[in-house]
């Protein structure tokens, strides 16, 4: 997708209880209300009216040419082991009308969280219609409008956009535990379980498949292909991660963990270099700067962050410098900060002189916040910007265009907490051995890695880091590809890197098709 700080703030701390740091969420959505006199919060069910599918028929023009296609909105039950329905998920597909099913490509698409609704991808990214922000992506005001989508992928590929279980429209159904759900195992016990359902309900087995997962949407994607495999006996075709993560150890600066600081260097000075606080020699090129960063990052500076105090005062000093210079921070703050800059510290240090806060999802982004001293943030204007016109835009068009309704409310942050790490309880989660296991199962499975240069939730750092670990024969890292854009988290809100990400994507599928 894809906090406000005191959400976060909280999450976070449930996460690294667990071992792990929190990838995306969206704050802002209300919770259900709890009845009157009664302390514990309702509990919303999926009931008859949400077992509606409605199927409308609309046109649209794509690179100069007419696209008539289907949409299908509603929900379908996910049985577990004991064969009764248990919840149902709700989706809208998107089907290109007169394909022959046998060789068109379906693509599965959810947000992440984990919690998070899948409105974020929906209603920015590759559906035939979305959201109208303003000039490079940024907030718009309102009254706000649903637009053409010039960057769809229904040209290339028909599209299910999925919500996890309780976000959205997705619910448990009466008498049915839904804390099952809201957990690792359970999270993909439950996707697989609709994916394998909508193949079989609209006879897509026989379709090269898909996944395009967003943020912690990108470790279920790592496990899910996994549990198809396991479970359903599904292979894919690709994998497509969009603000990349397959563990929380990148994302979770501690004492006992520098290669978080490490996985976030490159990000600073990408966004640094966007606000101009680069020395001249690496305010011209990105790419160059980045480059040098990262070559520090993983060299020298992992290097000296594993020293810890065994460092001499000049091996230190010679280290600060450095940082410094790539991060556009003062030497004297490097030095007081150990040579470890939070990233939550880094976002309101950078141009504090100004006032102003860079953002968390999109480091782009700015804000003014009342307090210029302390070292949190009071939120985040990259995710509170898209949360207003994706929420007032999605449900007016369920509603008015795709012809289905529900009572239900529409979290865009569900309420899935506290979340079960189940084997990952004290540690890290990590979903690169599943990855490398679906691969190593599946020779024909690829893997395209989406990265925003701008993005502080999933670091570029990170992504690297994790697939460089991911297999060590050329079977792996000859499958594993990796493109760059100038935009953060939602790539997809700035133009020119949301054209560039669906001609990506798009030859990226077209080049992992079954050639039969």
């Amino acid at each position: 997708m894809t906090f406000h700080s005191s959400a976060f703030l909280l999450l976070l701390s449930w996460a690294l209880a667990a071992g792990s740091a929190f990838a995306q969420g969206r704050g802002g959505a209300p919770q259900t209300p709890a009845v009157a006199g009664d302390s514990t919060p309702r509990v919303e069910t999926a009931g008859e009216k949400e077992e509606k599918i409605s199927q409308t028929s609309h046109t649209m023009r794509l690179d100069g040419r007419e696209i008539k296609y289907t949409a299908t909105t509603g929900t379908l039950p996910i049985r577990l082991d004991n064969g009764q329905v248990a919840a149902r998920m709700f989706f809208v597909a998107y089907t290109k009308d007169g394909e022959d099913v046998k060789t068109r490509p379906v693509a599965f698409l959810y947000n992440g969280g984990p919690g998070a609704a899948t409105i974020w991808l929906h209603m920015g990214s590759f559906a035939p219609k979305r959201v109208e922000m303003a000039a490079e992506g940024f907030q718009p005001a309102p009254p706000y409008r649903l637009v053409d989508n010039d960057n769809s992928l229904l040209d290339v590929t028909d599209m299910v956009y999925v919500d996890a279980v309780d976000t959205g429209y997705s619910r448990a159904v009466a008498g049915v535990d839904n804390k099952q759900f809201h957990g690792v195992r359970g999270d993909l016990r439950a996707f697989g379980e609709f994916i394998n359902g909508y193949l079989k309900t609209y006879s897509r087995f026989p379709s090269p498949k898909y996944l395009i997962g967003e943020s912690y949407g990108t470790i279920r994607s790592a496990g899910l292909a996994q549990e198809l495999q396991n479970r359903h006996g599904i292979e894919l075709n690709g994998i497509t991660l969009v603000s990349s993560l397959l563990t929380y150890q990148t994302l979770s600066p501690s004492p006992e963990n520098d290669v978080a600081y490490a996985a976030h260097l490159e990000t600073y000075t990408a966004t640094a270099w966007y606000h101009k606080r680069l020395p001249a020699d690496l305010a011209g090129d990105l790419k160059k700067a980045v480059d040098a960063s990262r070559e520090f990052a993983f060299g020298d500076y992992l290097t000296a962050l594993a020293k810890g105090n065994r460092a001499t005062a000049a091996e230190r000093k010679a280290t600060a410098q450095k940082l410094a210079r790539l991060t556009g921070l003062s030497v004297d703050y490097v030095e007081r900060a150990n040579l470890r800059v939070d990233p939550g510290r880094f976002r309101k240090e950078l141009l504090r002189d100004k006032r102003l806060v860079v953002g968390r999802l999109d480091s782009r982004f700015t804000s003014t916040e009342g307090d210029a001293v302390n070292d949190t943030d009071e939120f985040d204007l990259s995710n509170s910007a898209l949360q207003g016109p994706y929420t007032a835009m999605f449900q007016d068009y369920a509603k008015n265009e795709l012809k289905w309704e529900s009572d239900l409310h529409y979290p865009t942050s569900g309420n899935v907490y506290p979340w079960d790490w189940n084997e990952f309880q004290n540690s890290y989660m990590d979903m690169t051995e599943p990855l490398r296991s679906a691969m190593s199962h599946n020779p024909n499975l690829r893997i395209l890695v989406n990265i925003g240069y701008y993005d502080m939730a999933t670091v570029m750092g990170g992504a690297e880091y994790n697939f460089a670990h991911l297999g060590y024969d050329p079977t792996f890292t000859d499958r594993v590809s990796f493109t760059y854009y100038e935009a953060g988290h939602m790539i997809y809100i700035r133009p020119s890197e949301h054209k560039k990400l669906k001609n990506d994507i798009a030859k990226f599928i077209h080049g992992s098709r079954s050639k039969t």
